[in-house]
């Protein structure tokens, strides 16, 4: 996992909502830009960022594309997180 990519696509408003949307369940690109209103173009670079991160997964049937949350990297951010928060001794 490469943290500062995880953390660069997090950084974005854009990304981190249709990180929300796709927490409803795996859909395809053209219904996740009408239920973002993004443009197919805004909405296109916005998923590399998020697939070059591994935050979402990408699977192609016929003509369509779906993405789904890659939860595995999410667990994985939240680990090195707490890790970097001294674990879960740590106390506010």
């Amino acid at each position: 996992m490469a943290v500062h990519e995880v953390l660069a696509a997090l950084a974005d408003e854009n990304r981190r909502g249709i990180l929300l949307k796709l927490k409803e369940g795996k859909i395809s690109s053209g219904d996740l830009a009408a239920a973002l209103g993004m443009t197919p173009q805004a909405l296109s670079y916005h998923l590399s960022k998020l697939k070059k991160a591994d935050l979402i997964y990408e699977t192609k049937y016929k003509n369509f594309i779906y993405y789904e949350l890659n939860l595995s990297i999410l667990d994985e951010t939240i680990l090195w997180i707490n890790e970097l928060r001294g674990g879960s001794d740590h106390e506010n």
